[in-house]
């Protein structure tokens, strides 16, 4: 079977690629956890964060925006404690900040639709043959990165928005020759 050159060689980088990478989501909450994951990221590589999940999960109370937007420095401190989790006060803080910054974008019509917008409500597809072919941003992350700044979120510059966007399906840049590209290429919606 052929995958994404990125796809592996541990189980959890492969099960992640085979089941989730690309999938289009259409869940407001979910899409918004991707987001803070991809934060979480930058400057690391993304198996740990996969290797963390659970326990973010766990320390963020499921990643419920309407929990985590009432936090304070008590829960900042609380987390820079949970050596599960990636231990950085201005990443904690984001998290915070843009749980306040979903929950008002929840009130103007929904994160999900914002973000889908940008795409006309279908993933955009590339038909890419190499790895080194992938940008590692475009005009449109810039875009929604400027976006997603003024609306108050932090941690989503072009890079983390771009490869965010790549996770969530909002644009297919599974290379052509792997098996999971025409999947993605023509999902159903929801």
């Amino acid at each position: 079977m052929t995958r994404c050159e990125w796809a592996g060689p541990e189980q959890i980088y492969i099960d992640y690629h085979d089941t989730e990478w690309g999938v289009p989501e259409y869940d407001s909450r979910a899409l918004w956890e991707k987001l803070i994951l991809d934060g979480f990221q930058a400057g690391l590589s993304w198996i740990t964060i996969l290797k963390k999940r659970e326990a973010f999960r766990d320390a963020f109370a499921g990643f419920d925006p309407h929990v985590i937007a009432m936090w304070g420095e008590k829960d900042v401190q609380r987390l820079l404690g949970n050596a599960g989790i990636i231990r950085h006060r201005g990443k904690i803080e984001a998290t915070i900040t843009n749980a306040q910054a979903w929950l008002r974008m929840e009130e103007q019509g929904g994160f999900d639709t914002f973000m889908w917008d940008y795409v006309g409500g279908a993933p955009l597809q590339n038909r890419f043959v190499l790895q080194s072919e992938v940008p590692p941003e475009t005009e449109l992350s810039e875009q929604v990165s400027k976006d997603l700044k003024k609306a108050g979120f932090k941690f989503c510059g072009p890079t983390i928005v771009y490869a965010w966007m790549e996770a969530c399906g909002l644009v297919n840049d599974h290379l052509v020759g792997c098996h999971r590209h025409h999947i993605c290429a023509s999902p159903p919606k929801g």
